[in-house]
């Protein structure tokens, strides 16, 4: 008999906003990269998801080229203050729901796996803090000196999510009727679909539609908003405007 898991999202799922921005951000403050980065490439998309006139996923999309671009010939292990640093300072910054989630499962010795798009290396510090059994995220390559060639092995789409929770369910031997998943992005869609126990946490618009086409899903879903000091648990007839 197979055992029970807990698959995560960590971007908006768990964490209260994007470790690659974090991430982005504190290179720019410690001078590591260049902000003209900022101002040619992010900066415009990021005003306009502010002013809630774009998109948020636009404003990542750009943000990851700039990441991407900054990162080429850094070593990495010269980054190793400035990451510890983005989960020291920030690692707390995550929804009450899903934190409460983390440690039902850890409660009933379910297996906890985090799968997110964010870079691995910061993926895998948020493992270790909430004590998760298994981790994947994007992996940013690097050469024979350490050094990040701007190549990457990207973990935020829908496939490359089915592909990470496909290797964990053989590792592991994991029961995935049995199994929960958590998400907030299309990219999480297959994620959810797969598991029988899909929750989507504050969903994104273009994940909600997708939601609401598929039957199947929609019924077996559990739809979570967390506002203020407030969650909501919705069913699949909640209106999009």
């Amino acid at each position: 008999m197979g055992k029970i898991g807990a698959f995560f999202d960590i971007d908006g799922t768990l964490y209260r906003n994007s470790l690659m921005v974090e991430h982005f951000k504190k290179l720019l403050k410690y001078e590591v990269i260049d902000p003209a980065l900022w101002h040619s490439h992010v900066k415009h998309t990021y005003y306009d998801w502010q002013k809630r006139r774009g998109n948020f996923d636009d404003y990542l999309l750009e943000l990851a080229k700039a990441y991407i671009q900054s990162l080429k010939g850094l070593n990495k292990n010269h980054l190793e203050f400035i990451n510890d640093q983005v989960i020291n300072l920030k690692g707390d910054k995550v929804y009450r729901y899903t934190r409460a989630r983390i440690a039902w499962h850890k409660s009933l010795n379910h297996k906890i796996f985090f799968i997110s798009g964010g870079p691995a290396y910061l993926v895998e510090r948020m493992a270790e803090k909430y004590e998760a059994t298994d981790y994947c995220g994007t992996k940013y390559i690097v050469d024979e000196n350490n050094n990040f060639t701007g190549e990457i092995i990207q973990m935020w789409d829908s496939e490359s999510k089915h592909k990470a929770i496909m290797n964990f369910v053989e590792k592991y031997d994991v029961d995935l009727n049995k199994s929960y998943s958590y998400g907030d992005t299309n990219g999480d869609y297959s994620m959810l679909k797969m598991l029988g126990h899909p929750i989507a946490i504050n969903p994104s618009k273009e994940l909600l539609k997708n939601i609401k086409t598929d039957e199947e899903l929609l019924e077996k879903i559990t739809i979570i908003v967390e506002r203020k000091d407030v969650i909501y648990k919705l069913d699949g007839n909640v209106e999009i405007l």
